[in-house]
């Protein structure tokens, strides 16, 4: 097999292809100049990167695997209040840990496309405004997800983390690091022109993060809880 049927192979089965290593590889060693290309051509940068939106999906189906070999999103579910996971037990008819498998497994599907779009929208009027040209909303939802490619590749590493109990806190923080350090990295010049502005736009941006996954949590639990307790 030739290197091209070997890319073809490895873009259809796993989604990555030589469009995606190169987005990711310069995601990680020249962000900002990579928001410029993206920015300045079409949602495929000069023809060169993955469109930013389907490399985002791509990556977050990673993380999810990640997920679910590190328990799901179990451990979650088992920090409620115990009467509120007897009552939809009681009300789904099923024991205790077929609830729980049921709405683990619920929660698995809707998590990625829920967080996915709530932080693309929470996102990209902050970049937006933040942008000496006027985007518009097609390329201000570009920005976006190029710049959550950017912070979410060097996460993927850490991502089991987050479903520890006693790493929790510590992945919050590392999280909210990364994030920062990737929007310093990739916004001179375009969402900051001072190093203090841009500290307190990243630290606005951070702030908005942790509102927005904690409206997100409070959105997909309880879709999980019902969606359980309504299929048999």
């Amino acid at each position: 097999m030739n290197d091209r049927g070997l890319h073809d192979l490895s873009e259809d089965s796993t989604g990555f292809g030589r469009a995606e290593l190169r987005t990711i590889r310069d995601a990680l060693i020249r962000p900002r100049q990579q928001l410029e290309v993206y920015m300045a051509g079409q949602s495929t940068g000069d023809g060169g990167y993955a469109r930013p939106l389907r490399l985002y999906l791509t990556l977050c189906g990673l993380m999810l695997l990640i997920m679910i070999f590190s328990g799901g999103t179990k451990p979650m579910l088992n920090l409620l209040p115990e009467e509120v996971l007897a009552w939809f037990t009681a009300a789904s008819g099923k024991s205790r840990d077929a609830f729980i498998g049921d709405a683990d497994n619920l929660i698995g599907l809707i998590i990625v496309p829920i967080m996915s779009a709530l932080y693309a929208l929470a996102f990209t009027p902050l970049l937006r405004a933040w942008d000496p040209d006027d985007l518009g909303w097609r390329r201000g939802f570009r920005a976006s997800f190029v710049y959550l490619n950017a912070a979410t590749i060097p996460m993927i590493p850490f991502t089991w983390m987050v479903y520890a109990d006693d790493l929790s806190l510590w992945s919050t923080i590392l999280i909210s690091l990364i994030m920062f350090v990737t929007f310093m990295r990739m916004g001179p010049g375009r969402w900051f022109l001072s190093p203090i502005l841009g500290v307190l736009k990243g630290v606005t941006l951070i702030i908005v993060m942790q509102v927005v996954g904690l409206l997100g949590y409070f959105l997909v639990i309880p879709l999980g809880l019902f969606g359980a307790m309504l299929t048999p």
